[in-house]
């Protein structure tokens, strides 16, 4: 025996610890959660969340929820939806109800499931999840245009799916309570009504607040999730479970309304995400038990079979007819659709609510949805990097450097990194500011990589490292801090900044922008005057006969170390506090005085 509080540790530690060692090791997160969570329930005991959490346990996994569909709702950009291409418009508008059709009929027909239950179930089939689809996307480098509908489509029917189930359960509890199908009709549309009015009413009175300043900076987010909760326990008191769908419709008026602290919004609600979702499955995973598991038998098999072979590529292959992809690229599609974790968590919580309103069948979707979800995980994730060079859609393109600034010094440094057959592409404001490097056939984007527009033009995927190379070194922090998550912190770089001197108390806190380039820590202006002055990038292979020290040798004072290219590809910067293994076969990129070449060296000029 212990206490609750040893409880909830446990399922912290044992979620946030499976992520990270998944992260560490480079495999699916959902699978070591799942392991988990078996490990401390039925097989140990050291979790039993009906005896420790008692009568509270549905509640905590309903608000664990509600929380979940709020922050997909607040993911959902509908502008950017617009900006899209066709296909991904299509495999979502077309997609994502044929999915759910499909779904539906594969959950009545193979796994026995009543319509009722059916069409709740076929709902939550939709939902494939960015945790899972983004890091599949990653390993397996898959080309643009399939990698780009994939994400879109994880992004988007994590909530959309979610609306689907709510809606099916709204009318599985409406028929349940209510013999008349006349009168179930009119109470789902009520609870429907009552549900807009809530969420609509609650996304555009805080859309307002926050953006006149009623509410500081510093309750936001307290004051958001205050709002959520209250919205979603008022609508669930005029009809039950309302309330999710309320809190996911106020969530997607939020991410729409183009509020100015939106990203920091979404950033803490992600991470609240995180935590509720490994919570959420742990405690599912350690309430399995042998009569839950004993449900799963030939026919859960036969369902699952039919999700992965027949349900997901009908849907997929429908809705992407008359569309310019290629068949290769519709199989790939058609085969990658792995549920995550807010699909268990889903199921979870509606199961066990469909088994309340007398829906014995009720009890089986989370089973069913456990299965699902590792099958298609284990089996499409250590597959997808496999199907994808069958079918020649896997990128063969070295991940790129992204370089924001366009100066003489920046230039130089794209035509060195192209010289190593590194892609590279340079953003600026600017169109006078690229003229010189479109002149020299560097590519180029126009407009502010901050922007809306950016994200959704430039397919990030490409690019693994980030470089600020402004003149202003506020706005360098300001970039580094923004792809921070995205580009992970020790993938994100800026030069040095001017008024950093180690004493200064006016200059920017080192807790914001990224890791300065060069050991020195260079600064913008310093390195434009170099490049005016003759300076040049050179690059020197490491061999047995001349290592490190001999190239340190050779280099005249002042020689600036860049980076390291290793004999597989990756490329290492040099830093302030960091700097890289230099073995045989390795090429060294360094930034000198003309005059400086040493041996091996190739000189950049621009």
């Amino acid at each position: 025996m212990h206490s609750l509080v040893v409880t909830i540790a446990l399922i912290g530690i044992l979620g946030v610890g499976a992520q990270w060692i998944a992260w560490r090791l480079r495999l699916p997160a959902i699978v070591l959660m799942l392991a988990a969570g078996i490990i401390a329930g039925p097989l140990t005991g050291m979790i039993d969340p009906e005896h420790d959490f008692g009568h509270m346990l549905g509640s905590l996994v309903s608000v664990a929820v509600a929380l979940i569909l709020f922050e997909g709702g607040l993911s959902l950009d509908v502008r950017g939806l617009r900006d899209a291409g066709v296909a991904v418009r299509r495999i979502i508008l077309l997609g994502a109800p044929l999915g759910w059709l499909t779904g539906t009929l594969a959950s009545h027909y193979i796994a026995g499931l009543s319509w009722p239950v059916s069409a709740v179930f076929g709902g939550i089939l939709v939902v494939t999840g960015p945790t899972v689809v983004t890091p599949l996307l990653r390993q397996a480098k898959l080309t643009q245009r399939p990698a780009s509908i994939l994400r879109w489509e994880a992004i988007v029917n994590d909530c959309i799916g979610a609306l689907f189930a709510v809606l099916a359960f709204e009318y599985a509890a409406t028929v349940a309570h209510s013999a008349d199908l006349t009168d179930a009709a009119g109470q789902l549309v009520l609870g429907v009504v009552l549900a807009v009015i809530f969420g609509g009413l609650a996304g555009l009175g805080l859309a307002y607040a926050f953006r006149r300043a009623i509410v500081p900076e510093y309750m936001k987010v307290p004051v958001l999730l205050a709002v959520v909760l209250g919205v979603f326990a008022a609508s669930n008191e005029f009809l039950e479970e309302s309330g999710l769908l309320a809190v996911t419709l106020m969530g997607m008026i939020l991410g729409n309304a183009r509020l100015p602290s939106i990203a920091e919004l979404r950033r803490f609600k992600e991470h609240i995400a995180v935590l509720l979702v490994s919570g959420v499955f742990v405690i599912l995973a350690a309430t399995l038990d042998e009569a839950m598991l004993a449900t799963l038998d030939w026919r859960a098999v036969a369902f699952v079979i039919a999700v992965m072979l027949v349900a997901r590529p009908v849907a997929v292959w429908l809705s992407l007819l008359g569309t310019n992809l290629s068949n290769a690229e519709k199989g790939l599609i058609a085969w990658v659709g792995p549920r995550g974790v807010v699909a268990v968590a889903i199921s979870g919580f509606f199961g066990a609510k469909l088994v309340e309103l007398g829906y014995a069948d009720g009890g089986t979707i989370a089973p069913l949805a456990f299965a699902l979800v590792f099958a298609t995980v284990v089996i499409q994730g250590f597959s997808v990097s496999a199907v994808a060079r069958k079918l020649e859609l896997v990128s063969t393109d070295t991940p790129g450097i992204l370089i924001v600034g366009a100066s003489n010094w920046s230039a130089q440094l794209a035509k060195a990194l192209m010289t190593l057959e590194i892609p590279v592409l340079v953003v600026d404001k600017s169109w006078a500011a690229l003229r010189k490097l479109r002149l020299q056939e560097i590519p180029t984007w126009h407009g502010e990589i901050l922007s809306e527009t950016a994200e959704h033009t430039i397919d990030l995927n490409r690019f693994g490292t980030i470089v600020a190379a402004t003149d202003n070194d506020s706005y360098n922090a300001l970039i580094c801090t923004d792809f921070g998550p995205e580009f992970g912190r020790t993938n994100v770089f800026q030069l040095g900044r001017s008024d950093d001197d180690g004493e200064n108390p006016n200059a920017l806190p080192v807790t914001l922008g990224g890791r300065k380039l060069f050991a020195s820590g260079v600064s913008y202006s310093a390195l434009e005057s170099r490049s005016y002055s003759g300076w040049v990038f050179t690059r020197t292979r490491l061999t047995d006969e001349y290592g490190l020290d001999d190239y340190r040798a050779d280099r005249a004072e002042g020689t600036e170390l860049l980076a390291d290219l290793t004999k597989d590809g990756a490329i290492s910067f040099v830093t302030v506090s960091d700097r890289p293994k230099a073995n045989p076969g390795d090429v060294l990129l360094s930034y000198a005085p003309q005059k400086s070449q040493g041996k091996e060296t190739i000189e950049v000029k621009t």
